[in-house]
């Protein structure tokens, strides 16, 4: 094989592994980039804070459901992300959201449902100075928890929402 063609070959051959050696760093590099764009991305998701959402921008929410088709069909909404409105009450073994001011006054559990805030949202927000108010709420709704030995229709769960129901008719 005469000289010359050895050296091609040899040209050849480099510029062969120089090549696939490029593309391999250019594979590696467009790797790295897509996982961390990813995870980028992930962040923003899990970073979220619902608590600052209004509820017309938590899509997960099922509907405003009403807290007397609440009691009345709790499995229909088990599991799912709802808001109510009713009168807050917040005391030891006793905190719950009532369909009525009075039902609270009467001590009527049955026509209230336990809730349970998130982390999240208490500490943002001191639940207390909503304490014996109407209340708009979003969280979600367990049929099989009820509360401080059974006595409430449901408990309402990692409540991320917690507004003053301030409607009155004037």
């Amino acid at each position: 094989m005469p000289a010359q063609q050895q050296a091609a070959d040899v040209g050849r051959h480099l510029k062969n592994h120089y090549d696939n050696n490029q593309m391999f760093r250019l594979f590696v590099l467009f790797s790295i980039l897509t996982l961390s764009l990813t995870a980028i991305g992930q962040s923003k998701i899990d970073s979220v804070d619902e608590t600052e959402m209004r509820p017309y921008q938590l899509l997960d929410i099922s509907q405003n459901v009403s807290l007397v088709k609440l009691i009345a069909n709790p499995d229909k909404y088990d599991g799912k992300r709802i808001q109510v409105i009713g009168y807050l009450n917040l005391e030891f073994e006793g905190t719950a959201i009532y369909l009525h001011k009075e039902d609270y006054l009467k001590s009527i559990y049955e026509n209230s449902i336990w809730v349970n805030f998130s982390d999240k949202l208490t500490r943002k927000i001191n639940p207390k100075n909503w304490n014996k108010k109407y209340v708009l709420v979003i969280g979600t709704f367990s049929a099989k928890n009820t509360g401080h030995m059974g006595m409430f229709g449901g408990t309402l769960d990692n409540i991320v929402r917690l507004d003053l129901w301030d409607n009155d008719k004037k």
